[in-house]
């Protein structure tokens, strides 16, 4: 059997590897001092972005809450089959929902993350921002219901939930949809279930939908958080949805009055940002989530 030696770093590729390892050790040994006297919970951890947090390993982090310890840290992960390896950017949906529930016995609440609105006027941009947070650890990117047969390559729960017609006016009934309209003769809504199963785990849930939609949120839930993602200009809006070549001379005018009303309705949120630059715009996003 051929053995490969490790590569060869030159003096400063050794370094730079050792500095590296340094902050790594910092970060993590200041992640758990926070969590042992309360600054933090271990879901503001599990949800930090930082490469060094995110490669430390789990039982590190258990250990480090007040009145679990080492051993304790250990049965949970064993009850709950998580590898004594398992670092914390490998934990999974189900592992997660698993350790919220062994810390809620244990009487460690974890904090709940924020509901977020994004909305606005059609064409502004809101899926572009949307998908530029679903790399973003800290953030779950909610899941709409809908009455509407699954087109090819569609997956339930992944990019809809699909309801039968009996199933969606239960949840209209009992109360458990947080806003659903009716379009093209389909329902489509967010159930409520899966948003406050993914706040308890601390994760900030966004939502990306219309302005009606936006304002029934804020009748459930009054401390949601709404967005209202406004274009640079009007002419720019007008560019925009000028540039939808499907689009026939007719719906481009319907489409153009309907982002007029829209655009009214900036008044109802909480912030406006403009979308001149989508790096810029996420990041003032995210400094209103976590503030």
């Amino acid at each position: 059997m051929t053995i490969i030696p490790p590569p060869k770093l030159t003096h400063e590729e050794r370094l730079a590897a050792l500095e590296k390892a340094k902050v790594s050790r910092r970060d993590r040994a200041e992640v758990k001092r926070a969590i042992t006297v309360g600054e933090i919970t271990i879901f503001d951890a599990i949800n930090d972005p930082r490469e060094s947090i995110r490669r430390m390993k789990v039982i590190d982090l258990l250990s480090s809450i007040p009145g679990v310890g080492k051993a304790r840290a250990t049965l949970i992960m064993e009850r709950r089959n998580i590898s004594p390896t398992r670092r914390i950017g490998g934990l999974g949906q189900l592992q997660l929902k698993a350790l919220s529930k062994e810390l809620s016995l244990a009487k460690v609440d974890p904090m709940r993350g924020k509901l977020i609105v994004i909305s606005g006027p059609g064409g502004v941009g809101k899926s572009t921002i949307t998908s530029a947070l679903r790399s973003d650890p800290r953030f779950w990117i909610s899941v709409s219901a809908t009455t509407r047969e699954p087109r090819t390559g569609e997956r339930d729960g992944v990019d809809y939930y699909f309801y039968t017609e009996e199933r969606f006016q239960n949840l209209i009934d009992s109360d458990e949809l947080l806003e659903w309209a009716e379009f093209a003769g389909n329902r489509y809504g967010t159930p409520s279930a899966p948003v406050e199963e993914w706040r308890n785990l601390g994760k900030h849930v966004i939502l990306e939908i219309e302005i009606e939609g936006a304002r029934q949120v804020r009748n459930h839930d009054s401390g949601a958080l709404l967005i209202f993602i406004a274009p640079p200009s009007w002419d720019e809006l007008v560019r925009r949805l000028a540039g939808r070549g499907t689009d026939s001379p007719e719906r481009r005018a319907a489409r153009l009055a309907l982002a007029e009303q829209e655009m009214a309705a900036a008044g109802d949120f909480d912030a406006t940002l403009i979308n001149e630059d989508v790096e810029a715009l996420v990041a003032q996003l995210v400094s209103l989530a976590t503030a």
